[in-house]
């Protein structure tokens, strides 16, 4: 599988529940050093000044041996005010990607642009049914605009952004994400196990987005546990902490559908492991042996 020599292979903070960038019950050296040691090339920056910024991030990401595969930045596209007020978050953001020169510009820090939690998605995720929640079809142009214009920021910096759709935020199902990608030029990062659990086909996506892909976020989901979850009442806190992100293999991803799409399309970049660890409660011990398998076992796939 050609897969092998266009990509590589990043871990995030999110797979140990580091969230906020003050969250340092597992230090970034720390997380580092064990990324090192089980053969990631990269990470994701996790929240925005977590792994450090300037001088700070470049030294322990050159020590480390470890490349920047980009990060999270969610701006309220729906608000033109509060757009206007996130974009010094987005500045922020960029000048922490271009400050560590990447050695190959396939491999350079992807922005990756998404929503703030929707809270009525937030309590009921995956439930593209409620389109009470959804955005209205009359917001599309403005909320597409917004989303062009943070693109467009970000390649004044030199930078090509994805757009991560994502549970529990306005842009969750595989449609609209459709229509987003209808509306602008950005590409997308394919969240495989987001997808699935918003209705989605992974499998169907890479095709039909063939061209149009700038990251992928690898990450398993159990179906059964997220229909438990959901018909309880939970969301998607909820989910994360029942498990309904799974180790890599153990869940309903067709991920040898997936490598092969992207390998008939040519994708080349970045790999991205992720498995949403919960935020209080879990077991670094497990967290840790979890990721060391994650990298086992893709490294057995791509074969």
């Amino acid at each position: 599988m050609q897969l092998t020599g266009r990509t590589r292979v990043a871990g995030a903070p999110v797979n140990h529940g580091i969230y906020q960038p003050d969250d340092t019950e597992l230090g970034p050296d720390d997380l580092l050093t064990a990324l090192a040691r089980d053969g990631y090339d990269g990470i994701d920056s996790g929240p925005i000044g977590y792994l450090g910024t300037g001088d700070t991030l470049v030294h322990r990401l050159t020590g480390a041996g470890i490349g920047l595969a980009g990060g999270w930045v969610d701006l309220r596209y729906g608000d033109p005010d509060g757009f206007a007020a996130d974009l010094a978050q987005l500045d922020a953001a960029l000048d922490v990607f271009t400050a560590l020169p990447a050695d190959d510009p396939r491999f350079a820090p992807r922005p990756t642009l998404a929503c703030p939690g929707n809270p009525a998605r937030m309590d009921r995720p995956g439930i593209p049914t409620d389109l009470g929640a959804a955005l209205p079809a009359a917001d599309w142009p403005d909320f597409a605009a917004r989303v062009q214009q943070a693109a467009d920021r970000c390649r004044d910096r030199g930078l090509e952004p994805v757009f991560h759709y994502h549970l529990g935020t306005d842009v969750e199902t595989e449609a609209e994400a459709d229509r987003l990608l209808e509306l602008t030029d950005i590409a997308v990062c394919l969240d495989t196990g987001h997808l699935l659990l918003a209705g989605g086909d992974p499998v169907a996506a890479v095709r039909r987005w063939a061209g149009r892909i700038g990251q992928v976020h690898l990450k398993d989901a159990d179906l059964a546990v997220h229909e438990r979850v959901r018909a309880a009442g939970g969301g998607l806190t909820e989910v994360v902490a029942a498990g309904g992100f799974c180790p890599l293999g153990t869940g309903d991803v067709d991920f040898a559908g997936v490598f092969a799409g992207l390998d008939a399309i040519g994708y080349t970049g970045w790999l991205i492991i992720e498995q949403d660890a919960p935020a209080r409660g879990r077991d670094l011990d497990r967290t840790r042996a979890d990721q060391t398998a994650n990298r086992r076992w893709l490294q057995e796939a791509l074969r």
